[in-house]
């Protein structure tokens, strides 16, 4: 007889999405084929399967997708904002309409558990398109530039052009919405290039956009790989470059617009320090450890991936950690149970193998939760490594994966001097129940975000981006509206 407590799978049904064998490039309102006829194959991470076929942009497509936008820029910058509001307003509430379709899409083509794409994914999407929809005609009361005496903003704000704008696999449709609400909040039209690993998701929004009845060529989207993206970012009649993702490739474009006139925002990669002093709750802080540096998959730019533990309750911390990342379910990222999905490619699994072999390598003591790898797909337990000092490999280089670093701390400044002591700032985190030590710490963190006693909490009002290596340019709130306006 079983057991009351046997596990009992809970899968989302995939037949609430219609995933078509072939996709074309999105450009002036109508899906067609590339230039050159060359298409990529996408692939579920969590079974391998192949689950459509998609047109491949090149350097003509990229041309024929910027002239599409500069035409529609002419009468789309010219609407009054209340109108354009309309057109986001409507994208919102199809996005909210069609969420469960596109929480089971982005969960097939990327590999994340379904509950984070249901439960955080879409929500974000629709909530960035709302609050961006309410900004739209209140463009002059933003507070760019000098004030007049009726409180106005003085200088005029006006939209740049055409947005050049290229997103990662990780939040694919999540990173859509920060880019392209935005754009078309300010008055700006959009060419938009998703990760070749994870271009569907886009092709939807694509379908949405017509469904809103958004003018033709305001939204293009272009799935393809990195030369189309590096023509995209060329292209002499792009204004604005918006980029996540990595610094290497974040840094080529830096050095690419240099001496021209483009704007760019450039939000890149982390090592977040999640910093735990000895007052903190324990059981809340390794819940906000676990949400830091789990969540995804810890394929998260401002991922906790650097633990930094006060010595007197390390032991106690580090106990109740491996306790609860034991309890860890891995497997099916449809089955709404499972905490942690497939890594998204195969390259990066071969990434984070080789940097953990690395960890062990240099002598830093590594542990996994055990659970049982799917024999298809991209997996990788939960990991840890212990005995961490600053000159280990796993403690500086972005390994985005679901391995954290534990390092320790005695004082409040060594905690500041160990976290700063990256190339990164983007993101850190703080556990302690004092309201002052909160503030004082973070005020000498080098970091775009501190949370405080939580993590990874987003919110559309709130600007994001980073400082040194991890990037330059503020995308959300208020800010997010500057990085596209001639203010």
């Amino acid at each position: 007889m079983a057991s009351a407590f046997d596990y009992a799978p809970a899968p989302e049904s995939r037949s609430v999405v219609d995933i078509a064998p072939s996709y074309g490039l999105f450009i002036d309102g109508e899906f067609t084929e590339a230039a050159d006829g060359t298409v990529f194959k996408t692939v579920s991470p969590s079974t391998e399967e192949v689950l459509s076929e998609v047109a491949r942009a090149g350097a003509e497509d990229v041309d024929r997708a910027v002239k599409a936008a500069r035409k529609a820029f002419e009468k789309w910058s010219a609407l009054p904002g209340s109108e354009r509001a309309k057109y986001l307003f409507r994208i919102a509430r199809i996005i909210q309409e069609r969420s469960r379709e596109l929480a089971v899409l982005e969960t097939l083509d990327n590999g994340k558990p379904i509950k984070e794409t249901r439960d955080a994914d879409l929500p974000l999407v629709a909530a960035h398109f709302f609050y961006y929809a309410g900004w739209a005609d209140k463009l002059d009361h933003a507070g760019f530039g000098r004030r007049t005496t009726d409180g106005r903003a003085g200088a005029d704000p006006r939209p740049l052009g055409v947005a050049g704008q290229i997103i990662p696999w990780n939040f694919p449709l999540l990173m859509l919405a920060w880019k392209i609400a935005p754009a078309l909040a300010t008055g700006n039209t959009v060419v938009l290039k998703p990760a070749e690993t994870t271009p569907l998701s886009a092709l939807f929004f694509a379908d949405i956009c017509r469904q809103a009845g958004l003018p033709k060529g305001v939204v293009n989207i272009l799935p393809g790989y990195g030369d189309a993206g590096s023509a995209l970012v060329e292209h002499p009649d792009v204004n604005k470059v918006a980029f996540t993702g990595s610094t290497a490739v974040g840094k080529a474009i830096a050095r690419q617009i240099a001496g021209t006139d483009k704007r760019a925002t450039l939000e890149l990669g982390g090592k977040g320090a999640n910093i735990v002093f000895d007052d903190a709750p324990i059981d809340q802080a390794v819940e906000g450890i676990v949400t830091g540096i789990f969540f995804n998959q810890g394929q998260v730019c401002c991922a906790g991936s650097r633990l930094l533990v006060q010595e007197s309750v390390h032991d106690e911390v580090l106990h109740a950690l491996k306790r609860r990342l034991s309890t860890l379910r891995l497997g099916d990222p449809l089955d709404k149970n499972t905490d942690i999905g497939a890594i998204n490619s195969a390259e990066q699994l071969a990434r984070i193998s080789a940097l953990v072999q690395t960890g062990e390598a240099e002598g830093a003591e590594r542990w996994s939760a055990p659970c049982e790898l799917p024999s298809t797909g991209y997996w990788f337990a939960p990991t840890l490594f212990t005995g961490v000092t600053q000159a280990h490999t796993v403690a500086r280089d972005e390994i985005f994966g679901p391995v954290l670093s534990v390092l320790t701390f005695r004082t409040p400044d060594e905690a500041v001097a160990k976290a700063n002591n990256s190339q990164y700032g983007l993101s850190a985190g703080i556990w302690t129940e004092k309201g002052s030590r909160i503030l004082a710490v973070a005020n000498k963190l080098r970091a775009g975000v501190v949370w405080a006693n939580t993590f990874n909490k987003f919110d559309p009002t709130s600007p994001f981006g980073g400082y040194k290596e991890s990037g330059y340019g503020r995308e959300g709130g208020r800010h997010g509206l500057e990085a596209y306006l001639d203010v």
